[in-house]
């Protein structure tokens, strides 16, 4: 699961962006200033940058002077239809690519994929095991922490382990039985009952809906899944 950092002064414009990544399965964060893009790149693991070039505070420019003294992941630029100058500029400081506006989502994840296939075959970076991300919930199983669009979650060890069971393998269909016994290490009786409990709790702690969740899906007849990607209507 790649993090992908979208930085505009146009909530508009980062909704949009949003949606497009997020139906393919990408965690994404958000920014609307350049200083706002630094501080999310020094709180999380960050695989890409879409950047917008002219923000209030600092600009896109600038900010990506400073996120190359950090490290080296993808830039992809977003500008105007005249800013030519400032494109050449900057792919000469550093960026990697760069979409104009208005662009076309299909361009987007093309170029998005591309930049996120050749940093990783480069080994400029790898996604840490310990840190899960779909949608706007966030495990990070070395501190044992759970976020669900910013905000803490308080789960109890058993709703944290069938959550992490699930999100390690989004779209992959699990059983009561399969889930309580990776989860219990024990005989399955009694496990429909105990697991729908477990679930029915975790959608009240994560949905927005629960009786219409976005992540934690049941399949009738089958069991539950994690969807791969949040979806917006």
């Amino acid at each position: 699961m790649y993090n992908i950092l979208i930085c505009d002064d146009e909530k508009d414009i980062v909704s949009a962006l949003k949606i497009y990544l997020s139906s393919e399965g990408y965690c994404t964060y958000e920014a609307y200033t350049g200083k706002e893009a630094l501080q999310v790149i020094k709180q999380h693991d960050v695989h890409l940058v879409l950047m917008d070039i002219m923000m209030p505070e600092m600009d896109g420019l600038e900010a990506m002077v400073k996120i190359r003294e950090l490290n080296n992941i993808p830039i992809i630029l977003l500008t105007a239809k005249g800013e030519d100058t400032d494109k050449i500029l900057g792919l000469n400081i550093g960026a990697d690519d760069y979409i104009t506006k208005p662009f076309n989502p299909v361009e987007v994840m093309a170029r998005v994929k591309s930049q996120l296939r050749r940093y990783m075959q480069l080994g400029g970076g790898a996604i840490k095991t310990h840190n899960l991300c779909i949608g706007g919930i966030e495990l990070d199983d070395k501190a044992k922490t759970v976020t669900c669009d910013g905000e803490i979650v308080n789960l109890t060890p058993t709703e944290y382990d069938i959550l992490k069971l699930l999100m390690e393998n989004p779209g992959v269909v699990f059983s009561p039985k399969t889930i309580y016994n990776r989860v219990w290490n024990e005989t399955s009786f009694g496990s429909e009952s105990t697991v729908a409990v477990h679930i029915r709790h975790l959608r009240e702690k994560l949905e927005i809906n629960p009786s219409e969740p976005r992540y934690l899906k049941v399949v009738w007849g089958q069991g539950y899944k994690m969807e791969r990607g949040e979806k917006y209507e």
